[in-house]
């Protein structure tokens, strides 16, 4: 990631905090819509992510083309967003993606898990070939992406978790299922000042042994953790936890290797 992109996106969540009172799911959704109009359009995305135009007319430019279809608010933070400097045309992209994420995470009721929504989500795809093809093949019409995700969590999934699914597959910007997915899941989880922790095992985690984990993880972080279970044979036993960029490997299978190679060596 550039500094310049750094910098818009600090300035962007800047923006976004001063519209908590407005993050409504309709102004979420609106990003998204904005988001997929631009990247669809080269003149227009080559003009609102040249680095060297003036600011007040890209900002001048999105009011043209968006203020009669975006809320309010989802149209002053697409002005910030344009008014800033990206490092390249596909970090404004993801930028606009960002927000999107941000305002629609913000917009869930209390008592909803989105980031667990979308793990959830994820490992159905991923365990499923034939499906994880359906969402993610150019060759699929992407009406024939929408009406498989709308069936797959109408009514079992959040409405904020059926928008972000949505956008995903219209605009995946060459990432697989399993990355679009968890990167949003992290910035949803950022936007609830919290980070997700993988934990890998070959059985089941007892609640209690999940509940001693997440609070010595969170002392260790600094952050409140949210822990997602993936169920691997192949780690024999132990642990192996991911966050963010860190990997924590106290897997049995890790440590057979480590010694054959010790051995061999």
């Amino acid at each position: 990631m550039g500094s310049a992109t750094r910098e818009a996106l600090a300035s962007s969540r800047t923006a976004l905090a001063a519209h908590a009172d407005s993050a409504d799911l309709a102004t979420g959704e609106s990003l998204f819509d904005a988001g997929r109009v631009i990247g669809d359009s080269s003149q227009l995305l080559a003009a609102i992510g040249d680095a060297s135009a003036d600011a007040t007319a890209k900002t001048a430019l999105v009011k043209a083309v968006f203020a009669p279809t975006l809320t309010p608010a989802a149209l002053e933070l697409l002005q910030s967003a344009a008014a800033a400097r990206w490092s390249s045309h596909q970090d404004l992209l993801a930028g606009i993606e960002e927000l999107g994420l941000r305002v629609t995470a913000a917009s869930a009721p209390a008592d909803v898990s989105i980031d667990s929504e979308l793990f959830t989500f994820g490992a159905a795809v991923s365990s499923d070939a034939e499906l994880e093809l359906a969402l993610t093949s150019k060759l699929t019409p992407a009406a024939a992406k929408l009406s498989l995700v709308d069936a797959l969590l109408s009514g079992k999934a959040s409405a904020q978790t059926l928008v972000i699914v949505r956008h995903l597959v219209q605009q995946p910007r060459g990432r697989r299922i399993g990355e679009l997915l968890g990167d949003a899941a992290a910035i949803v989880a950022d936007q609830a000042d919290t980070i997700i922790a993988t934990v890998i095992s070959a059985t089941p985690l007892h609640s209690t042994q999940l509940d001693r984990l997440a609070k010595t993880l969170s002392v260790r972080y600094g952050r409140n953790l949210t822990i997602n279970q993936v169920i691997d044979a192949s780690v024999v036993g132990g642990l192996k936890v991911q966050i963010g960029d860190d990997v924590i490997d106290g897997s049995i299978a890790t440590r057979l290797k480590d010694l054959r190679l010790q051995l061999a060596g």
